[in-house]
Parts: structure tokens; sequence; C-alpha cells
């Protein structure tokens, strides 16, 4: 890890890439093609939803099984810049195709659809492999908030180029909407050329021994990992709180506008102004609890996210009401569409602190010369709790309704909540700093004071 803090150029040239690729998820995955893919290439809303997810899952899929390799030679070759690279380059092609799959194209539109999905997942884990190399560890909180503050501004900016540059996606403005693909790849190729131009590759490659290959090592070095799991301690039980509350927003970010529209009735205009301001609010708590977390350290800004997000899960699902008793108290007469806004302001806040925190967390218990491997095992995690998450509200919503099966978000945020208390932040960074070789069993068996 980093005792000084990398020049503010290549910090910036890092945060450009959560700026670029934020394009990616937001018109692909969340608001315009998501849209795109069921109504006009399937042309059949339920089966186009079905296909979605599937695909969806299956490039997660890819990435469980690839990410933990692909992080272990990135340690050893000493080339995470160039997988980043390649990750990016795969995506932006990809996506750039999205244009040539047209009405009833469903195969290619998956197709493209999951290696997209696949590069970008990827190089989000081997971006966030760099960050314990860009500062000491109290200034991690803030390089990550910056630069994922930054990454919402970058999709609301791409959001905006296609929902008003490219008009209405609709069957009469086809042509259009056939330009959703390149435009959001060459947002993102663009955007990330900073990145490839500031970005300082700080590993040294190893020389292969005879007779192995680069995957070879790669798996040596997993079942290495796996035999020196007990070292990483409070790794492994952040990583269990990251999984519930990975979850739990994986929940709220496939289905706050699903939400919004079925159970609180909204109109496209509130729909455009919930988008906004969470973007917005989600780009200001990034980067306000950066600074937090730098003062009452990474765990403890991390709890507080969760406390932030177990109370605006509950008002998601108590909006109805409380807007009944609001208007009965203050004899007002608000729309619940308008409060829910309020509450989506709360939400956004706790989305972009919680995922930055837990990033910069992971960055402060990752040792440099395994930070891809760990990253890699970040971003695995991150794809198995998309899935539990989802498939979880499925169930609950088939037999409880969508409102109500919406409260399993805050019992995954309070799970988060307690799982994390369990973590000791200092004994977890003492790791990090002192890991060579072998465990540092000095270190594991004493630990440095406790921080709870």
């Amino acid at each position: 890890m980093s005792t000084e803090k990398a020049k503010a150029s290549e910090i910036f040239g890092w945060s450009m890439f959560d700026f670029a690729n934020s394009s990616y998820t937001t018109v692909i995955i969340t608001v315009v093609y998501a849209t795109v893919f069921p109504k006009l290439i399937v042309g059949d809303e339920r089966l186009g939803n079905l296909l979605w997810s599937a695909t969806l899952s299956a490039s997660y899929a890819l990435v469980v099984l690839t990410a933990p390799l692909f992080g272990a030679i990135m340690d050893f070759s000493g080339a995470k810049k160039r997988f980043l690279m390649a990750s990016w380059l795969l995506t932006v092609v990809a996506t750039a195709a999205l244009g040539l799959a047209g009405p009833g194209q469903i195969v290619l539109a998956m197709a493209l659809l999951l290696v997209s999905n696949f590069g970008f997942a990827s190089g989000e884990s081997f971006a966030s492999s760099f960050l314990p190399d860009l500062g000491p560890p109290d200034a991690l909180g803030r390089i990550s908030g910056m630069a994922w503050g930054l990454g919402y501004f970058g999709g609301l900016l791409s959001t905006a180029a296609v929902l008003f540059g490219l008009g209405p996606a609709s069957a009469d403005n086809l042509g259009a909407v056939r330009l959703i693909g390149p435009v959001t790849a060459a947002f993102f190729f663009l955007g990330a050329l900073p990145t490839f131009a500031l970005l300082r590759e700080r590993g040294v490659a190893q020389v292969l021994p005879p007779g192995e290959s680069y995957v070879s090592v790669g798996l040596a070095r997993i079942r290495q990992s796996i035999r020196d799991v007990g070292a990483f301690r409070d790794l492994l039980v952040f990583l269990g709180s990251l999984f519930f509350s990975q979850a739990g927003l994986s929940i709220v970010i496939a289905f706050a506008f699903i939400y919004g529209d079925q159970i609180i009735r909204w109109q496209p205009n509130t729909m455009m102004m919930m988008f906004v301001i969470t973007q917005l609010t989600a780009a200001g708590g990034a980067f306000l609890f950066g600074f937090i977390q730098d003062r009452i350290g990474a765990r403890n800004a991390y709890a507080l996210t969760m406390v932030l997000w177990i109370v605006a899960a509950t008002l998601i699902y108590a909006t109805p009401q409380l807007t009944t008793f609001l208007n009965g108290a203050l004899g007002t007469a608000f729309l619940q569409e308008r409060v829910f806004l309020a509450v989506g302001a709360l939400a956004g806040t706790g989305l972009g602190a919680a995922q930055s925190s837990g990033r910069a967390l992971v960055g402060l218990f990752a040792p440099p010369q395994k930070a891809g491997e760990i990253f890699g095992l970040w971003g695995v995690i991150g794809k198995l709790a998309a899935i539990f998450g989802l498939l979880g509200l499925g169930v609950l919503q088939a037999v409880l309704g969508l409102q109500t099966a919406i409260l399993f978000c805050a019992v995954l945020f309070a799970a988060a909540l307690v799982v994390v208390w369990f973590v000791d932040e200092a004994r977890g960074r003492a790791i990090a700093r002192t890991w060579v070789d072998a465990p540092p069993s000095d270190v594991v068996a004493a630990g440095p004071a406790s921080n709870r």
C-alpha cells in the first residue's frame, strides 16, 4: 500500500474511468436500453424481461468464474493496466455493435449484451485494483469518493446525451434508437482516454518458472490464497457484510424505477426528476462520505451508510402511508410521487456513499501485491450478491407484492450492519501493510488495538 499520495493528475486519470464507464451502466443497463430490448428488440415485454435477466445473469456468471484468475495473473505479470485496457476496448466494441441489432434480432442483441456487460463488470474490478497504489490509507476514502461521485456525473451527462440527443425510444424513431449503443460506446471511449494517458502501472512482472504459463501460475496463486485465507479475517468478514449490502443495492438499482411506475404511479416528468435527483445526490454522498470516512474510519463510515439505507428502504416502502400522514397532520395536499422524490434524495445519498466506502475499505485491506486478486474477489462477491438479491425479491414479490417485498432491502442492510461490526479495521490494515510472501502470523495473532 502506498505511503504517499499519487500526483493529482494520476488520481484524476483514474477517476475518469468511473466517469466514463458510468455511461454503460446508466444508459445500457438501467435507464434506456433496458427498456428498448424487451419492447423493440424482442417485442414481448414479459419474454423480453426474462431474456434480459438471463443474459445479465450469464454475464455475471462469467465474471464469477474468471475474475479471481484474471486478478491473480494481473498481480503476477504486473499487467493491471493492460487488463483494464482490454476490458475497456471489449466493452466499447460490443456496445457500439448493439446498433446492429434491430427488431427481431434477439440472439444478436443478447450476445452483444453478454459480451459488453462481461467487459464492463470485469473492468470495474480491474480499475478498482489500482486504488491501494494511489495514496496512503487515510486518503483512500477521499480518492474513492471523488471518483465515484464523478461517475454519477458521467452517467447523468451520457444519459442526457442519449435521451435528448436521440429522442424517444420508440418504433417510429428506430434509426435514432440504433445509435444508443454507438453513442454510449463513444462516450465511454473518449471519457476513459485520460485514464490510460495518466494512470501508472506500478506492478513489476515476475518471471514465469520453466514449464509454467500465466494460467497455471494464476491458479497456483489462487490455491495459495485459499490456504492463506485465515490471515485476512477482517477482509473476509467485511466481504460477508458487503454481500448483504450489495444484494440490497442491486434490488434498489434494478427496481427503483419499476417501483415508481407500479406502486407510486408517477408521471413521466417525475421519473426524469427522480433520475436527476438520484444522480446528483449519489455524487454528493460519495464526495461527502469520502471525507467522513477519512475522519471517523472506513468501517464506521460504511456502517453509517447502512443505517442510512435501513431508513431509506423503510421510507420507500412507507411512501404511500407517509404521504397520507403528512397531508393529514399538516393540512397539505402532497402527491405521493413528490414525497417519493424526497425519499429518493435520501436513497441517492446512501447509494453513492455505500458503494464508495465499501470499495475504499477493500482497498485498505488489500496488500498491493494481491490487489488484483482481492478486487477480483470483490467483483465476484458483488455479482453473487446481485443474483441473490434479485432472485430473493422476485420470490417475495410473487408472494407478498412489490411494495411489501421491498422491505427485504431493509433486512439485507440490517444484516450488513450487524456483520460489519465484527470487522477490526486497524488489524485488517496492519495485515495489508505487513504482508509479504506468507501470512504475517505475528500480526494476525496479536494484532493492533481494536477500533471497536
